[in-house]
């Protein structure tokens, strides 16, 4: 079996402890204090990704990519981070510009090794206009190759529009304008909830792929690219409950090909469910993602491999061809963001 180089769609930014301690100071003073900036050096930017992580097994960003043999990673805000249901919305956009810059400085350090994805500044205090100005910056001015689409902006304090909403059109207009990905992935949940924040994320994806489906937004932007994270929530593993609907509308396509409208991440931690996913949406609308490092770093005590090792658990679906592997690995997602690999090795620089 060749070993195809690995682009990582799915992962999150390793900031130093000072980005979020200037966030800590903006909710402390609410703004009263002004804007200001967090004060972090080149050095401070290559020690998190260098410096072992205790919250991720002890080992350091970069040494999780490399155990794994991931050449390229798309790396966005840290999702519990984001506070966008916070006010004044001033904050918001503060500590969203202040880390969309981190990542790009990330990136800059690590040249090949990174790519950004935006984070917007999901105020529901601010129209859908406000965040894609960032989107627009991020992109044009930072060189970053899509954004985070947070479906829930209230945390969990409020229900928002549907993903199928016009509410969301003049993001959605930016997202084809600049023709980069929308990525789908939640941000925190405040308490008191019914879930935790991971529990949030499944179920704001499920409520994204229905509400985008369900709706007229891909016939009023056909050019509009979407990737749900974590495989699409629920919605893969209950696409029976789905199918009657389209079969009771003569003429309308099946609920399997309208999932194909949609691209979805590997961000699952077992083997069954990233061969469900395949079978059920198609190799070529699957993009290798582990969000590495991050939830799933900790050890298996049965296998001693780390749960995010999604690489492993591809590797062992041999059903899989050559041609598959490379294009659920590398080759999707270079097409699907746009990507300029700038010489990389396509048959692999590193192996895991």
């Amino acid at each position: 079996m060749n070993t195809p180089t690995k682009i990582d769609c799915h992962g999150h930014v390793s900031a130093p402890a000072e980005l979020y301690a200037y966030k800590a100071g903006l909710l402390s003073h609410r703004g009263a204090h002004g804007r200001g900036k967090p004060h972090i050096s080149d050095d401070q930017i290559a020690a998190a990704l260098r410096a072992p992580n205790p919250s991720f097994g002890n080992v350091s960003h970069l040494d999780h990519l490399d155990e794994a043999g991931i050449d390229l990673q798309l790396i966005s805000p840290r999702p519990f981070q984001m506070m966008h249901s916070e006010t004044p919305a001033k904050l918001v956009e503060w500590f969203t510009e202040s880390t969309n810059d981190v990542i790009a400085r990330v990136c800059e350090s690590e040249p090949g090794r990174f790519r950004g994805i935006a984070g917007l500044p999901q105020s529901m205090e601010l129209a859908p206009e406000t965040w894609a100005a960032e989107l627009r910056r991020c992109v044009t001015d930072l060189g970053f190759v899509g954004a985070v689409l947070n479906p829930d902006p209230y945390e969990g304090t409020a229900v928002p529009p549907s993903l199928g909403d016009p509410f969301w059109y003049p993001l959605y207009e930016v997202f084809c304008e600049l023709d980069v990905p929308a990525f789908v992935h939640s941000a925190a949940c405040r308490p008191p909830a019914r879930e935790s924040y991971s529990l949030h994320f499944i179920q704001e994806e499920t409520q994204a792929v229905i509400g985008l489906l369900q709706s007229q937004v891909f016939q009023d932007f056909p050019d509009l690219k979407v990737v749900v994270s974590h495989g699409g929530g629920a919605v893969p593993y209950q696409r029976g409950r789905f199918r009657p609907g389209p079969i009771r509308r003569p003429g309308a396509a099946s609920f399997d090909d309208q999932l194909r409208k949609l691209w979805y991440d590997t961000c699952l931690y077992t083997q069954d469910s990233i061969e469900l996913l395949l079978r059920s949406v198609g190799v070529d609308r699957c993009l290798f993602g582990t969000e590495k490092p991050g939830t799933g770093s900790v050890r298996d005590p049965e296998t001693g491999r780390w749960i995010d090792d999604i690489h492993h658990l591809v590797d062992a679906i041999d059903w899989l061809d050559d041609h598959q592997r490379q294009a659920l690995y590398r080759d999707n997602t270079v097409e699907l963001f746009k990507l300029d690999l700038a010489g990389a090795d396509s048959e692999g620089a590193t192996s895991g």
